[in-house]
């Protein structure tokens, strides 16, 4: 009796080692060895909606002909809070596209970012793509894609003169002041120049210096606010940079306001595509400046920065930055974009836009002296957004009681975010030769 047990145990015990084995090789031949299927589709996020969205997302589709992969692009003019609801999430995009370096260091710093391969990047020039040093090892963490000169003033030949000259519109969706914030870099660089226009930027020179004081001081003094009548500013601070909107949408200010002059970025000559009234030119002679300093430009890009760890990411980089991708992009522009949109890019090989005030301010992106970034893209977030209010709440009050209260509040600010000296990036990163 005891023996026929224990057979039957014995077989028992074969019979629950053999089965899973079974069960186990009928698995492996079903799925073919169950390795992870590899992601086919790569999520891009970037700041283009509307008909710059629909052009960049035909860029993406031609771009992903033959590779194997679907690229999906998400536009939102909110980048910035879309992409921390993501990574708070845990499903960040395969590549962001973001303005500000001060962010994209930031992310690099806690890790979020990858390093670009620089066999990936094509035509990169200064100082659009800088090697940051990352715990110990310097890399480059993003590449420009789409670039825009600020140091303009778009000017109507037939409006009229005398007081009111200067068309303001301080307003943006969730960024309102950075139009103004513009004003002050520009004033600033024109008049103390790139190398401590890049000291403050970083943190190494005080926002109560002399020097800072002096260009806001001098916006005020151009666009004699302390003579604007409360109202005014008050109205200035709640129109949009892009202007009053009428029945197809935002007009832009030189069509809706009895002013002359415009100081605003290079994608803003949408608006006047094809109106012969309307001239560009560098906002040097408008500052008060330095006649040394009038050769050198305050840009803007939009850089791509890599989130995951999947290698056509890279490769999506490689193709977007190079020239065909460039080509590809301004041709898709020209047929789906509005007139004046077509992006303008880094570098003298670079395709030009067809557009006749796109053309002219094209040349001043690779014959500048200097380029310096939009210190306030540069500057870490908070205190970025702190200069925005500062600015909004200067406009608002002008005085000098008023400005040095914002001046002190924007220091104290600078010392917790980051120490003077102890900048993440280097003066370098911020101004070069084109």
């Amino acid at each position: 009796m005891n023996r026929t047990l224990r057979r039957s145990e014995s077989r028992r015990a074969m019979f629950r080692r053999i089965v899973p084995a079974c069960c186990l090789l009928l698995l492996v031949a079903l799925c073919g060895g169950c390795t992870k299927p590899e992601q086919r589709t790569l999520v891009v996020l970037g700041p283009w909606t509307n008909r710059e969205g629909e052009a960049f997302e035909a860029t993406l589709k031609d771009l992903a002909r033959g590779t194997g992969y679907t690229y999906t692009y998400q536009g939102t003019t909110s980048i910035s809070e879309t992409l921390v609801a993501e990574l708070h999430a845990g499903s960040p995009p395969d590549v962001a596209i973001l303005n500000s370096i001060g962010e994209l260091a930031a992310y690099a710093r806690e890790n979020r970012l990858r390093p670009i391969h620089r066999t990936k990047m094509q035509d990169v020039v200064p100082p659009w793509a800088p090697e940051i040093t990352v715990h110990g090892t310097s890399r480059a963490y993003w590449v420009p894609l789409k670039v825009d000169l600020k140091s303009l003033v778009l000017s109507k030949k037939t409006a009229s003169s005398g007081q009111g000259n200067w068309c303001i519109g301080l307003a943006s969706e969730a960024t309102s002041g950075w139009p103004g914030t513009d004003w002050i870099e520009d004033i600033l660089l024109h008049q103390a120049g790139p190398r401590e226009y890049a000291k403050w930027a970083t943190g190494r020179l005080a926002w109560t210096d002399a020097k800072v004081k002096r260009a806001w001081k001098t916006w005020r003094s151009i666009l004699g606010l302390d003579r604007l009548s409360r109202k005014t500013r008050e109205s200035d601070l709640m129109t949009s940079y892009r202007g009053p909107s009428g029945p197809h949408g935002p007009q832009g200010l030189l069509n809706s306001s009895n002013c002359r002059h415009e100081h605003q970025i290079g994608y803003m000559r949408s608006f006047y595509s094809g109106d012969d009234t309307v001239d560009v030119a560098p906002s040097s002679s408008y500052l008060r400046g330095d006649h040394k300093y009038q050769n050198d430009f305050e840009v803007s890009g939009d850089m791509a920065a890599v989130f995951s760890d999947h290698h056509a990411a890279q490769d999506l980089i490689r193709r977007l930055s190079g020239q065909n991708g460039r080509e590809t992009w301004q041709d898709q522009a020209a047929r789906v974009s509005e007139p004046g949109l077509e992006p303008l890019f880094p570098g003298p090989e670079a395709p030009q836009p067809s557009d006749r005030i796109g053309s002219e301010i094209a040349p001043y992106l690779t014959n500048a002296h200097t380029l310096c970034f939009d210190a306030s893209d540069v500057m870490p977030p908070a205190l970025r957004d702190t200069f925005y209010r500062a600015v909004l709440e200067f406009y608002a009050e002008p005085s000098d009681a008023q400005l040095t209260r914002l001046l002190e509040q924007l220091q104290a600010l600078t010392k917790h975010e980051e120490p003077p000296g102890q900048s993440f990036l280097s003066l370098s990163d911020i101004c070069a030769s084109p």
